[in-house]
């Protein structure tokens, strides 16, 4: 075939024409179209290579000089990624929240990266930005259930946002209080507002010394970004301990009260829809009375657990979402959409004017341009995304998807329970739990010694988790993740603990008993659990 050439005529054919239909991605994409997994069980995470090898495939940090044939290089890309990258479709993988995707949102990444839209502004996007503000439309009636004159006023409204499309929760939790901190310090009397004015003046203006921000030890990492981003500050980021893995509504308000008492402000009280560690969510609606009270905005980070309000079943767990001023919504996660696709709800559609900022060039008083109350400029239109999958499986295909998923994650708690040698940490709220391996004796030991002794116990066990998820994720036919935190049980201290997601539809309770099996297995073969039962008087072991 020879090298690819470096003239016009090679660049046209590459921005005009595929190469020939035998060629290494014609292969590829016909292999996709045919059958995902199937294409997957062949290519992902077929090789045991370090993660310091795979590095060589990609240490030249010299550009490329010439060209190279796109089918070349098709089988470069299967050879040194896709060869050794994740098979998050695969049912054994429950260690994360990505999971699987519905089949067609292969055509549509087609479809999607071939139209190129650029969501900033209605003249590289048209159809899209109409699009965009109805699928956040959907999303916010889902929340807030406003009636049809409502969405009829603000859907399309050039001087309203329902909200924002984002890359992911990060960014929607960031946006959120974004806007929160320009309405908190916002214009009053001839003060401009802190987005004018900057934060010291804001600061002496309203005659305060910090600007703070409360939620619960479980609050997703972002949270600190935000503070970080915003310039409040991270020591002005007030985590209370949850040993129940909940933030206590109660000692928020005490807590707020004692901030406040100190000169300060409170700009927003946290609440968590779906913990990203155990899937628990906050008591919102006492949350939000709590906010109400202190005097500061509302926000529901429900990245994980936003969609369980499709089920008729459990959208009750989530009462009192309703009265946030913001909410965050990741579709990547339990609504099954590509990677890229969070949002930041807004009750109020006045709201997000707090951050809207205009240019001439592209961002015109007056225009429609969703861009102008986006943290984020240049954007794709992920929205189509989530417009068809809502389309495609509707709120009853959402609401069986979550449904099974929690049931499933109750059904693997009931099998962890029933086993002597492993302990439920977190029980399910939603469809993540953490349980870790340990054995009967040393658990039966656990409960009648001094919390002292009974430290020093959990760390021996705490290596043994560790050993275990590590083994059985370089085994490589299944994959469970681990944290640490507290539990009721021992006290203030953290313990190591595996962490499951049973998001993927295609998960089976034969999968999760094999899963289990395999970490029993590896655990009686560690030194650690031989070093554990060693440490047990024979007449306990004879007893047990």
């Amino acid at each position: 075939m020879g090298e690819a050439q470096v003239s016009l005529k090679h660049l046209f054919r590459v921005f005009t024409k595929p190469e020939h239909k035998d060629s290494k991605l014609a292969q590829i994409e016909e292999h996709l179209s045919d059958n995902i997994l199937d294409f997957l069980s062949q290519h992902v995470v077929t090789k045991k290579t370090s993660l310091e090898e795979v590095e060589q495939d990609f240490a030249d940090a010299k550009m490329p000089e010439t060209p190279e044939f796109v089918s070349t290089h098709a089988e470069n890309l299967l050879e040194k990624l896709v060869a050794h990258s994740v098979n998050t479709y695969s049912p054994t993988f429950i260690g994360h929240m990505t999971s699987a995707l519905p089949y067609f949102h292969l055509s549509l990444a087609k479809l999607l990266v071939g139209l190129n839209q650029n969501l900033v502004k209605i003249e590289t996007s048209k159809a899209f930005t109409p699009l965009e503000r109805q699928v956040l439309g959907m999303m916010h009636n889902l929340i807030y259930d406003q009636d049809e004159d409502f969405y009829g006023k603000y859907l399309h409204s050039a001087r309203h946002a329902l909200g924002a499309f984002c890359s992911g929760g990060t960014v929607a939790n960031i946006t959120a209080l974004w806007v929160a901190r320009n309405k908190t310090l916002g214009p009053q009397g001839s003060f401009p507002g802190v987005a004018r004015a900057g934060l010291a003046s804001a600061y002496r203006h309203y005659d305060i010394n910090n600007l703070g921000l409360l939620c619960s030890r479980r609050g997703h990492y972002s949270l600190s970004k935000a503070v970080d981003l915003l310039g409040i500050g991270r020591e002005n980021l007030i985590t209370l301990p949850c040993p129940n893995q909940t933030l206590d509504p109660a000692l928020a308000l005490k807590q707020g009260r004692e901030y406040q008492e100190q000169g300060n402000k409170l700009l927003a009280l946290v609440g968590i829809g779906g913990t990203t560690e155990t899937g628990h969510i906050d008591p919102l609606d006492e949350l939000a009375d709590v906010a109400k009270e202190l005097g500061c905005w509302f926000h529901v980070d429900a990245a994980w657990g936003g969609a369980t309000l499709f089920s008729s079943d459990y959208r009750g767990i989530l009462k009192g979402i309703e009265k946030a001023d913001s909410v965050t919504i990741d579709a990547h996660k339990q609504m099954y959409v590509p990677m890229g696709a969070g949002m930041a709800l807004f009750k109020n559609p006045e709201d997000a004017n707090a951050v809207r900022h205009h240019a001439q060039y592209i961002l015109r008083e007056g225009s429609k341009d969703l861009g102008a109350t986006t943290l984020e400029g240049s954007r794709n239109g992920m929205a189509m995304m989530v417009y068809s999958s809502l389309h495609i499986l509707g709120r009853k295909g959402y609401e069986l998807l979550i449904n099974q998923s929690i049931d499933k994650a109750k059904k693997f708690a009931a099998m962890i329970d029933a086993h002597p040698d492993f302990e439920l940490v977190t029980s399910p709220t939603l469809s993540i739990l953490t349980y870790r391996v340990c054995p009967q004796v040393i658990q039966q030991q656990l409960k009648s010694l001094p919390a002292a002794q009974s430290q020093r116990l959990n760390s021996k066990v705490d290596r043994l988790v560790v050993n275990v998820q590590k083994l059985q994720r370089e085994a490589g036919k299944s994959f469970v993740s681990r944290t640490r935190l507290e539990s009721p049980i021992y006290g203030p201290y953290p313990i190591t603990v595996f962490r499951v997601v049973l998001a993927n539809p295609m998960t089976t309770k034969r999968d999760l008993k094999a899963i289990l099996e395999e970490q029993y297995e590896i655990a009686m073969r560690n030194r650690v659990w031989q070093e554990l039962l060693a440490s047990v008087p024979q007449e306990t072991l004879d007893q047990a």
